[in-house]
């Protein structure tokens, strides 16, 4: 490339107007080109694609993968773009370079530090430029290139969770195997034993008892709250009968929606537990906005390092929607005493803003990765072989435990028994076994499962889209829908609050029969995005007289929260529906239900931040499920559609579960691809480390 930078410019320009690349990376340049005006080009541009994929996901540029895969650096349209004639893209203009020169042309820019360089396969910190001693914007580490604000996350969380690991919890092994079978012993006697022979909740007790860092992972059904409500029960009984005062324990989710699920779920599983320890299990749930409180106009929250929360324990549900920065935010704002527990499906889509925290901690779950020491462990405190699951490599299968030694797996579904369609349909694309996945939901002859063909290119017909949003597809399967699709509770908006006891009741009611049934999309945009797919919805009710108005408000408009309102008390993710208040003259409110069933009415003109969300993406219905999910497919294959989206889509399905496809090789395609993010948390951590004082 010219060494003068207007031509890339230029270049960047046509690219942001394209929309394969952010004016923020633009801008970047522009400020980087101010700061060292005789950086090259080169340098400019690896600057420009470092900041482009944070917005993918992704937490740095890999140097050597960009040349050898240049186009797949920016947001190209997967299909090609027919007006791309003369605008020059990424592969014709890293012809010809090399790996040493463009690391070099870094070094050179003056705006990138040297983080840790690999030199004949040992790791060893530059002393030129070295990260940690600079503010330079950008960090070379590795050949990956990052903005230094992720790389010092990536560092920050890495030694938060290894600092963990490294302290194991000290007790007496004999206390812990009473108090666990005391616990658990009664949810065996009503199960069936799982086929491996292993209770998995009772080794997740056992695990998360001599942690200070503990995964428990597992799909929809799997028992995920009723475990650790139970883990929460060992831990208080334990402190208790040591005469110690009980545990300050906190519970988090990143999403209200999510805290307000938990908070629902939880009291019931606190109410088998021992009544001498249930006034000490908390029964709420708040955001992790919330309990970090962040400041205003700020990245940064209150509680950091210099002001941890004052806590004994951590819970953090539905921890694969956690992304890198809050995780870094939320690991500095503990004490290093403080244990914390990350509850979570590793299976589900990994976290909107960059990085797949919980999806990179479990890489290795699916395969045996327990140490020796741990196996025997297990054992002696909960009756359990493990050896099945031991690591079969020398090194850690001894006496060099991992991060594996801190995650349990629940792996038995009370939900989806061998019957559910539902439940082998996700089994199957987590296998990324397209072909099984495509006869299940097409000839698998399941109630469950229905596979709705419709035609491409203009988006889902309107019949089809009538007979989904009216009737919920009831024709598609072989019992009736209780949910109905959306009529159902936009005939209870209809009747009004006169038929039930008060206007609380009634908008519970409606609230309730919204959430039983959700069109999902993959997409935003687009004919079979949730822009289209709201606007087609609102028209058809319209022409149905379920909705009125001709404006953006009417009464029965459901509407997402897309940001956090502290002064509303609202979380990004609240769903609510706007109804006529007669208090107010009839006027709109809209209604949000808070976690302890109360009513909240806010006016439409304080809500700056919601969207409709007759249909919505498949990241925002994390933390969310419904009776009856319906997914909608493109009619062409896309890099955003991967088997952890459809896994994600499939299990917000709570009874049904209806996939609308214009081409099933789009289906497949999406079975057969995984979400790749680039991050090197894993790398970081799978160094073998030796827990002090293990017998």
């Amino acid at each position: 490339m010219a060494s003068d930078s207007l031509p890339l410019h230029h270049q960047l320009t046509a690219w942001v107007e394209r929309g394969w690349l952010r004016d923020i990376d633009l801008a970047l340049v522009q400020f980087l080109h101010g700061q060292a005006p005789e950086a090259r080009d080169d340098a400019l541009l690896a600057a420009a694609l470092a900041s482009h994929q944070l917005g993918r996901g992704h937490i740095y540029l890999d140097l050597a993968r960009t040349l050898g895969h240049p186009d797949e650096a920016l947001s190209l349209p997967p299909e090609g773009d027919s007006n791309s004639e003369g605008l020059a893209l990424p592969s014709s203009l890293l012809s010809g370079w090399t790996l040493d020169g463009w690391a070099q042309s870094l070094r050179q820019s003056g705006f990138v530090s040297m983080g840790t360089e690999r030199v004949d396969g040992a790791s060893t910190q530059s002393l030129p430029g070295a990260a940690e001693d600079d503010n330079r914007p950008l960090v070379l580490d590795r050949g990956r290139l990052y903005l230094r604000r992720y790389w010092q996350y990536e560092q920050q969380v890495a030694r938060a969770i290894r600092s963990r690991l490294e302290q194991p919890v000290t007790g007496d092994d004999r206390d812990l195997s009473r108090v666990v079978e005391t616990l658990f012993q009664p949810l065996r006697s009503t199960e069936e034993m799982p086929s491996t022979g292993v209770h998995w909740q009772t080794v997740a007790a056992a695990l998360a008892a001599r942690s200070r860092f503990t995964i428990i992972s597992g799909g929809p059904g799997t028992g995920k709250t009723t475990t650790v409500v139970r883990v929460l029960g060992v831990l208080q009984q334990l402190a208790l009968d040591a005469g110690s005062r009980p545990l300050r324990i906190h519970l988090a989710a990143p999403t209200g929606k999510a805290a307000a699920r938990l908070t629902e779920s939880i009291g019931a599983a606190v109410d088998q537990l021992p009544q001498d320890v249930q006034p000490f299990i908390p029964l709420t749930v708040t955001t992790l906005h919330r309990l970090l409180r962040p400041k205003p106009f700020s990245r940064k929250f209150r509680h950091d390092a210099g002001n941890p929360l004052h806590l004994d324990l951590l819970v953090v549900d539905e921890a694969s929607m956690v992304d890198l920065e809050l995780m870094a935010a939320l690991l500095d704002a503990l004490h290093p005493s403080t244990r914390l527990i990350l509850l979570g499906d590793k299976d589900q889509l990994a976290s909107v803003e960059a990085g797949a925290v919980l999806g990179e901690l479990c890489q290795g779950a699916d395969q045996p990765g327990y140490s020796q020491n741990l196996v025997r462990w297990l054992y002696d405190c909960t009756g359990y072989d493990l050896t099945p699951w031991q690591a079969q490599q020398a090194a850690l299968a001894a006496d060099n435990p991992t991060i594996d030694d801190h995650i349990a797996l629940l792996r038995k579904s009370h939900r989806f028994g061998a019957s559910s369609g539902i439940g082998q349909l996700a089994e199957a694309i987590n296998r990324q076994d397209a072909s099984h996945a495509t006869k299940l939901i097409q000839h698998g002859g399941f109630s469950d499962v229905a596979w709705i063909a419709t035609r491409a290119p203009d988006g889902v017909e309107s019949a089809l889209l009538r007979e989904l949003i009216l009737e919920g597809a009831a024709t598609r399967f072989s019992h009736p829908d209780e949910s109905g699709g959306y009529k159902a509770y936009l005939d209870i908006v209809h009747q009004g609050p006169d038929r039930f006891d008060s206007f609380d009741a009634w908008t519970r009611a409606v609230l309730a029969a919204f959430g039983r049934f959700q069109v999902l999309s993959a997409l935003r945009k687009g004919p079979f995005g949730v822009e289209s797919l709201n606007v087609e919805i609102e028209k058809i009710l319209r022409e149905v007289r379920l909705i009125g108005g001709a404006g953006a408000w009417y009464a029965g408009r459901p509407v997402l929260v897309t940001r956090n309102d502290y002064s509303l008390g609202l979380m990004n993710g609240d769903v609510g529906i706007a109804l006529p208040d007669p208090e107010s003259g009839d006027h709109l409110r809209v209604c949000f239900q808070a976690a302890d069933g109360a009513v909240r009415k806010v006016l439409t003109s304080r809500l700056v931040s919601v969207e409709t969300v007759f249909a919505m993406t498949v990241h925002k219905s994390q933390g969310s499920e419904f009776n009856h999910t319906c997914l909608v497919l493109p009619d062409r294959v896309s890099p955003i559609l991967t088997k952890e989206l459809l896994y994600t889509g499939i299990t917000r399905a709570r009874d049904r579960f209806s996939l609308v496809v214009a081409d099933r090789r789009v289906f497949q395609a999406a079975v057969e691809r995984r979400t790749q993010r680039a991050s090197a948390l894993a790398e970081r951590l799978a160094e073998p480390f030796r827990v002090p004082g293990e017998c």
